[in-house]
């Protein structure tokens, strides 16, 4: 199985049920692999998946205001699915790092693992 990751990407943006996130926004990572079988030694990158396609996918889905991280990740993985109907296995995870919460200190997030 190949895999083609993507760690740590920051984003700012305004996902969340808070009051004002919507408006303010905050930090956010991501992180994403999506694996998948190649039966071929790889010479080209049209027979692999394209991490800068991947990273341009994630960054349209993060600018995508919603009230879930939930929401944000299945919509990310069903859109790389739509790209690269091979993948076999897509897990992500969205950390919130500021989330809105008087005296936290730390990160919020979620995980999403589809297999295809």
């Amino acid at each position: 199985m190949n895999a083609v990751y993507l760690k740590g990407l920051q984003f700012h943006a305004y996902h969340g049920l808070y009051p004002g996130e919507e408006l303010t926004g905050g930090p956010f990572e991501v992180n994403l692999t999506v694996r998948y079988q190649l039966h071929e030694a790889v010479t080209r990158l049209e027979q692999t998946v394209n991490y800068a396609e991947l990273y341009e996918i994630v960054k349209k889905e993060m600018d995508i205001r919603r009230d879930l991280l939930e929401t944000v990740a299945e919509s990310v993985c069903q859109a790389v699915y739509q790209q690269y109907n091979f993948i076999r296995e897509i897990e992500m995870e969205i950390w919130k790092l500021s989330p809105p919460i008087e005296q936290f200190e730390g990160k919020t997030g979620i995980s999403l693992h589809k297999i295809f």
